[in-house]
């Protein structure tokens, strides 16, 4: 058995069990042992049950009195027991586990351990973590795995539970450990835990700090492979062929300047002369452009595609969605079509693009049997929505294209040149000044009616408005969030005489686009919608968006969908509803209320909910981060330093072979062959 053993080969798992370990990526022993636990239970206060206290985790160790399984009127089965330990008995409950009579009979000796309550004056323990044992003493045993220490808790999937997860661990880990190896050199290691104790103590710690310790260890390597990785692709970019430069005729770019009907902000120009730059130099360009919702992203990047162009070369241009496609395809097309510029579209369901000059499509560029050889500029929109291997695909339709990608996703500073490191950066940080500011309201439950006659009286004045849902349809699990289908057919009752539309992510390309086509033409006054609308609609006439369930959506996303409205002069509005929100919701959707902000808020988001609900770096295509967090900035900036002074040393990575082929190792899971 080595790591690189297949879990297929250990004995006790069979198909059935390998199906649900491969839909947890757990392919094999390697896989397995980094599979780490996202939180412990802390069931290491061993106590008698005279001594607990109700509402207490504990541990306790006794006797079964007695053990049977209930049918409630349902057909569902309670499992219950009596359960002593030499003090008081106390009953223990399981749901739907009806197998337990057939692993535990009267007179076994359990070690249990839960939350101690009290149920008709009876103590009990709902759901209890147990274990056999043999009891020689009132310590637990030191061999203990489900109870009676910090217990670690896996990301699971149906039918694969942490029980068995940590068992199996705990059977590999001691044969497997001593084969792990630490590519990190060792200047940079020599103050940290060794890697192979990180991962011993991640999965059985005794105490809080051993597995803090762990989480340290591990965290750093995951932000410092990121930044290496990232800064190595920067260098390896540098290196690439030169491209001619591109001739920029400033009297090209002032014809299009002086086009548009409203004047760029000091922020955009800043950014064209960045990008300007750029292509002047026979090196090819990789620039991302962050701007704020509203901020005028896709005018530099039609003014980028107008230069282009006029160079003789083509642009393609991608967005990660079809709404966000149709939307960049009308207002590109408005402000080159002045100048004869044809812009094509090339989606799953529209392939109108020919040999256009400039084509805007989604996923589909991809796959489609497009001529690329002219084409000299690659624009990509929400590229934090594309994996890193879509966007090598499309690196590949031209023969060496200049790179420009844009998010409107707030991302602070040091952590942009982290997780996007390989890139160059431009901010555009302002707004139009003729934009208004948004006013943003928590709405109570009481004031919903009055907020309904305020919408329909802004509606009757020509006003348009926005709801947003978190689902398309209602859920068990969550019925107190709103649904967009319900919603829908709830506001046709309470706006009878308006026009009112639906759009999810689930309807056809040509649904949506007969929705969107009817928003922006005025003839729907209301749109009901899943966050489908979070980019790319620009709708000036929207001056309301109601966002339910607000409590469920982060604060950048929050952020986000505020920016569909105030596209126009016109004073506008975002109203919050909450469901159930506890106190600490309510306050964090305060700051949405008195900031508009994208940085701040998104610094507020790390805070509060953690790096990777904000930035989605499993979706980036990058890394999954199991144990880092953005919100360590002091950690972050520190591993981007140390990863640019060992690229300033060895920029091949000579020196350290085993670290050159971890990043491979890396690189080969997102990237393709």
């Amino acid at each position: 058995m080595d790591l690189k053993t297949p879990l297929s080969k250990l004995t006790g798992i069979g198909p059935n069990l390998l199906y649900k370990l491969n839909r947890l990526n757990l392919i094999t022993i390697e896989n397995l042992i980094y599979h780490f636990p996202f939180r412990y239970d802390d069931f290491s206060q061993t106590v008698n049950v005279k001594d607990a206290l109700i509402g207490q985790l504990v541990t306790l160790q006794g006797e079964i009195w007695s053990i049977k399984n209930i049918y409630t009127r349902s057909k569902k089965i309670l499992t219950q027991a009596i359960f002593n330990d030499g003090t008081s008995p106390i009953e223990l409950t399981w749901f739907n586990q009806g197998w337990l009579t057939k692993q535990i009979v009267t007179g076994d000796k359990l070690q249990v351990a839960g939350k101690l309550t009290k149920y008709k004056n009876r103590l009990s323990i709902i759901m209890p973590k147990w274990e056999k044992i043999q009891i020689t003493s009132p310590q637990p045993p030191s061999t203990n795995l489900h109870t009676g220490r910090l217990v670690p808790i896996y990301p699971e999937t149906g039918g694969l539970t942490s029980k068995w997860l940590r068992t199996k661990i705990s059977q590999i880990l001691p044969q497997t450990i001593k084969e792990v190896e630490d590519p990190l050199p060792e200047s940079i290691r020599d103050k940290m835990l060794p890697l192979n104790q990180a991962i011993e103590k991640i999965h059985f710690p005794k105490m809080w700090k051993e597995a803090e310790k762990a989480r340290e260890r591990l965290g750093f390597d995951e932000l410092f492979y990121l930044s290496l990785q990232t800064q190595k692709t920067r260098l390896e970019w540098s290196q690439k062929p030169l491209v001619e430069p591109l001739n920029i005729n400033i009297e090209d770019l002032n014809l299009l300047v002086n086009l548009l009907p409203f004047k760029l902000t000091s922020s955009q120009n800043k950014t064209l002369e960045e990008i300007i730059k750029d292509l002047k130099r026979n090196q090819p360009m990789n620039r991302l452009i962050q701007g704020e919702v509203g901020s005028g992203k896709t005018v530099v990047a039609t003014i980028i595609a107008f230069l282009t162009y006029k160079n003789g070369l083509r642009v393609l241009f991608m967005a990660p969605t079809e709404i966000l496609a149709f939307q960049h395809y009308e207002t590109v097309s408005k402000l080159l079509a002045p100048l004869g510029i044809s812009v094509g579209i090339y989606t799953g369901s529209r392939k109108k693009a020919k040999e256009s000059d400039i084509i805007i499509g989604t996923h589909a560029l991809l796959q489609g049997k497009l001529n690329t050889d002219d084409v000299g500029l690659i624009i990509i929109d929400e590229q934090q929505r594309f994996g890193v291997e879509q966007r090598t695909l499309l690196r590949k339709k031209a023969k060496l294209p200049h790179f420009l990608t844009m998010t409107a996703t707030p991302i602070p500073r040091t952590v942009a040149l982290t997780l996007y490191g390989d890139l160059d950066l431009s901010i555009i940080d302002e707004l139009p000044k003729n934009r208004p500011k948004i006013l943003t309201f928590l709405v109570p439950e009481k004031k919903r009616a009055d907020s309904y006659k305020f919408i329909e009286k802004k509606v009757k004045e020509g006003d348009q408005v926005y709801v947003i849902t978190p689902l398309i349809e209602e859920s068990e699990t969550l019925n107190t969030v709103k649904a967009a289908k319900v919603e829908f057919e709830k506001l046709k009752k309470i706006f009878p005489k308006l026009k009112l539309g639906l759009l999810h992510g689930r309807m056809k390309s040509r649904e949506k686009e007969q929705v969107l086509k009817d928003f922006q033409s005025g003839k729907m006054q209301i749109l009901i919608s899943t966050s489908v609308v979070e980019v790319g609609m620009d709708i000036p006439n929207a001056t309301i968006i109601v966002i339910e369930g607000a409590e469920r959506f982060g604060l950048s996303q929050l952020h986000q969908l505020r920016g569909r409205v105030g596209r126009g002069t016109k004073e506008s509005y975002c109203l919050l509803y909450t469901s159930v929100a506890s106190n600490v919701d309510r306050r964090r959707l305060k700051y949405l209320v008195v900031t508009f902000d994208g940085l701040k808020l998104a610094e507020l988001d790390l805070k509060i909910r953690g790096g990777g609900e904000v930035f989605g770096v499993k979706q980036s295509g990058r890394f999954e981060f199991k144990i880092a967090s953005f919100y360590d900035i002091a950690l972050v900036e520190k591993t981007r330093i140390l990863a640019k002074n060992l690229l300033i040393s060895d920029p091949m990575l000579d020196k350290y072979p085993k670290l050159q082929a971890k990043l491979e190792s890396l690189a080969s899971k997102v990237m393709p062959d």
